[in-house]
């Protein structure tokens, strides 16, 4: 499919984006060539990248390559954890940094437009300067927007206010012919024909190139509050989270950590969790329109938490306990990233999570492996992290490739079937991309993925766009 990038088409791509937006060199080029997946193994370097401004020069580049059969890789941050922007056939790097504008806050409509390579943390800057507020918080601020959309981000927040799928109202995108179209508006309701917007969403720059997004805002909250609760073990802990949501309180977001690596992050960044009680501990978010309603929330909460064995509730209610709170919670992958394989994003129902984690607890004793496990326990997303590290007295200590190397696929793969039998999907806000793509077939039938096969080949007669991904 490959055909060779022959000075001529350099120069007319060089002719749509400007020459210094164009390059090979591969000491450059190197940095386009991976994501945050930590085995650079997958890594493969682009035979060119092109870092276009606007969507007329997305189109122009895409309909060069399309005639020619050369590949294109979209990329924005490349925050993803499972080589989705990795151009695994060389071609072209199509980088969205340099479309970076926040086009519009429209306060009367409460939704903002904005280009694909605008980063998270000033889109919602943006946002909040503009007297609104993007619920959906991913967990690495300098993810993009058109990422955020290609891969239907989710985070922390998708309990109460739901992923980025909730939020996105429109797009602009270009087709791997080169084609624009723009799907959806500044509009709540559409029952006009096929959605094809929410088909772009989750696709993975596999259908075309999101370049705009029209994105719903809310309101902001009026308070936000964080509570601490520490269980002496695993099962009350989650068992609890049920509990909670049939009290009728919704909260922001409820996680689920356990105490190594929540001690691992205090040394890391040099702040203190509230408590070293119990070995599991909830985080749980709330936000309210008063105090007085806040305070009514976090006594319902308290008293399910307390009743199913919480060990005692820690409130951080002030701005700054709240922050040293969420930055380690935040940073979390951090701390542990060095020691760190692979992190997976198994998503089960909710009532399935302890079970789940039950079984990545037998899995680690049974392959002498360390699999710290944490994640959004309320929407059912489990972060089990597959390790080249054990945690002893405190720190984590490598361990010879030879102890980890061959266990790590095995244990993917008993996670993942464990997952399937529970009602889950094997990725839950990451993606497919290029590294769980051998497992799809564990929880799609092939029917499912044929008509998806089927889709591609519509939108992507010659194959050219980001190949490789979520299936062959």
């Amino acid at each position: 499919m490959t055909s060779k990038i022959t000075p001529a088409l350099r120069e007319s791509i060089e002719a749509i984006v400007g020459r210094d937006n164009v390059f090979s060199d591969p000491e450059k080029a190197v940095d386009y060539g991976h994501d945050e997946f930590s085995l650079k193994e997958i890594a493969h370097e682009p035979d060119l990248v092109a870092k276009p401004r606007m969507t007329e020069e997305v189109a122009a580049v895409l309909r060069i390559a399309n005639a020619r059969g050369i590949p294109v890789t979209p990329r924005g941050g490349a925050t993803g954890l499972c080589g989705g922007c990795v151009p695994v056939r060389g071609g072209i790097v199509l980088s969205l940094e340099r479309m970076n504008r926040v086009l519009e806050v429209d306060a009367d409509n409460q939704m903002a437009v904005t280009e694909a390579g605008v980063r998270l943390s000033d889109f919602a800057r943006a946002v909040e300067e503009g007297g609104l507020y993007f619920p959906p918080h991913p967990g690495d601020e300098s993810a993009m927007m058109g990422g955020l959309v290609a891969t239907n981000a989710g985070g922390s927040r998708a309990v109460k206010y739901g992923t980025i799928r909730n939020y996105v109202r429109g797009l602009e995108v270009v087709t791997p012919t080169g084609d624009v179209l723009r799907l959806g508006g500044k509009l709540e309701k559409s029952s006009t024909g096929y959605n094809l917007m929410h088909l772009f969403i989750g696709s993975e720059g596999t259908l075309g190139v999101v370049t705009k997004a029209v994105i719903r805002l809310n309101t902001k909250p009026g308070i936000m509050r964080s509570l601490v609760v520490p269980f002496a073990g695993l099962e009350p802990a989650l068992e609890t989270v049920p509990l909670i949501m049939k009290s009728g309180v919704v909260p922001l977001a409820i996680e689920f950590l356990e105490i190594e690596p929540i001690t691992l992050t205090e040394e890391h960044i040099r702040k203190k969790w509230p408590t070293k009680l119990g070995a599991t501990h909830l985080l749980i978010i709330l936000d309210a329109p008063s105090e007085a309603e806040m305070d009514r929330l976090s006594e319902a909460v308290a008293a399910v938490c307390l009743e199913k064995g919480g060990l005692n509730v820690f409130i951080a209610d002030t701005p700054s306990k709240q922050d040293e709170v969420l930055a380690i919670r935040s940073k979390i992958y951090d701390a542990i990233k060095s020691g760190t394989v692979e992190i997976l994003d198994i998503a089960v129902p909710r009532a399935e999570v302890a079970g789940h984690v039950r079984k990545v607890r037998e899995v680690a004793s049974r392959y002498g492996m360390w699999l710290p496990t944490f994640g959004h326990a309320a929407d059912g997303n489990v972060h089990t992290h597959i390790m080249k590290a054990r945690y002893e007295d405190g720190k984590m200590v490598p361990v010879p490739e030879s102890d980890w190397r061959g266990k790590a696929d095995r244990v993917r793969e008993e996670l993942f079937r464990d997952c399937r039998e529970r009602g889950g999907v094997i990725s839950g806000e990451h993606g497919i991309g290029l590294v769980k793509k051998p497992y799809l077939s564990l929880v799609l039938d092939d029917r499912q993925i044929e008509l998806m096969r089927g889709i591609k080949r519509v939108f992507d007669p010659n194959g050219i766009m980001n190949p490789g991904k979520i299936f062959d």
